[in-house]
């Protein structure tokens, strides 16, 4: 097993405390689905935006940054394909203008690398009525 180098465990930890509003609005739709996702994940020289491990599915969140960088994400993809990952692109401008579709098309995409086994939502007593106990009944006295 490899260790990952403390810079980029720090890096990692930044860009979690520092996170697009995109990501956040993601993470908050994706973080109570089963299979776990993880915020900033890092995987060799990268660091993934979002990732579900267990479909091995990497989501990258692209702003305005990403507009001349086309050479670096074609080999930061490929990287991570080559590690059996598959990679999803999302802009972040859909993510805010569509939140809940985009995370719709990012579980869709963990079923299909899980062989069409949704991800389910955590049981929630939120909202659940309490039901009162049933208690003996006890004769007239």
């Amino acid at each position: 097993m490899h260790r990952v180098p403390p810079e980029m465990t720090e890096r990692a930890r930044r860009l979690r405390r520092d996170s697009t509003p995109a990501e956040r609005k993601l993470w908050r739709l994706l973080s109570r689905y089963r299979p776990a996702f993880t915020r900033q994940l890092v995987v060799g020289n990268y660091i993934i935006d979002l990732a579900c491990r267990e479909a091995k599915l990497a989501v990258e969140l692209d702003g305005s940054q990403h507009v001349g960088q086309q050479d670096y994400d074609a080999t930061r993809t490929a990287y991570l394909e080559t590690n059996g990952w598959r990679v999803i692109r999302l802009w972040n401008s859909d993510v805010i203008s569509n939140p809940e579709g985009a995370a719709q098309t990012v579980l869709a995409h963990v079923a299909e690398c899980l062989g069409d086994t949704h991800p389910q939502p955590l049981p929630s007593r939120e909202g659940r009525i309490r039901r009162p106990r049933s208690r003996p009944i006890s004769p007239p006295r």
